[in-house]
């Protein structure tokens, strides 16, 4: 790793996910000679999608520098991405940084920060062609790596992503024995965690929901993407 403390910003924001949130926080908060910082755009308390609420959030504006930024996704993301002072403060922070990073629809408001155009980037598989809108590779991976660029997929991609960065900051050896401290050896109970495994009922079932929420989210995503042509 880089001179200690390495900064790491977390741009939460209401709505989010809290998963998306707390699992790469639980590995980032261990990365030796890092400082983590969670922050929001007015500061205080931030209330998650599912009504957890984080409390204590520095403001970003009060953020002169990180090294690297993280967006959580979740059910606000599009609307976060067309919030001008969230927006400003993260673009601010992201253009300095050295690792641009997000989990699940996170990388929606990270296109919006227009940094990562013509690159590519992960995203929840019901929203990641949403990318487009913003001149990004939609890229189908788990954890999808371009240069400085880390992004993970749909929120229990979280943990991946997270071992990923620590890998890279810290070393291989360091991820694998915090991997192995948390125990983390996934071992779903059922093969329905993508589209192309899930059960066509179970799939169907699914864009049912994705389908009521497309119109919303899609109108949200073009408004953040026109701005930046603007």
């Amino acid at each position: 790793m880089a001179e200690a403390p390495f900064r790491i910003v977390e741009a939460i924001y209401p709505g989010m996910t809290q998963l998306d949130f707390t699992a790469p926080h639980t590995v980032f908060s261990r990365i030796p000679g890092a400082q983590t910082i969670v922050a929001s755009e007015p500061g205080g308390e931030v209330e998650s999608e599912g009504a957890l609420r984080f409390a204590g959030t520095q403001r970003l504006a009060d953020i002169d520098r990180c090294d690297l930024i993280f967006f959580p996704g979740g059910v606000a993301a599009t609307a976060t991405a067309n919030d001008a002072a969230f927006m400003a403060q993260a673009t601010r922070l992201a253009a300095g940084a050295k690792y641009l990073t997000s989990v699940c629809t996170g990388s929606l408001i990270l296109a919006a920060t227009g940094l990562i155009r013509g690159r590519r980037a992960a995203c929840h598989w019901a929203w990641r062609d949403l990318l487009t809108l913003f001149g990004v590779i939609p890229d189908p991976s788990r954890v999808a790596r371009d240069g400085d660029i880390i992004t993970g997929g749909g929120v229990t991609a979280g943990l991946d992503f997270a071992l990923t960065v620590a890998a890279e900051l810290a070393g291989e050896e360091f991820a694998q024995t915090l991997q192995l401290n948390l125990e983390y050896a996934p071992a779903p109970p059922f093969n329905a965690g993508r589209p192309e495994t899930a059960p066509p009922q179970v799939l169907a079932a699914a864009m049912a929901r994705m389908d009521e929420l497309l119109p919303k989210r899609r109108a949200e995503a073009e408004a953040a993407a026109a701005r930046l042509q603007v």
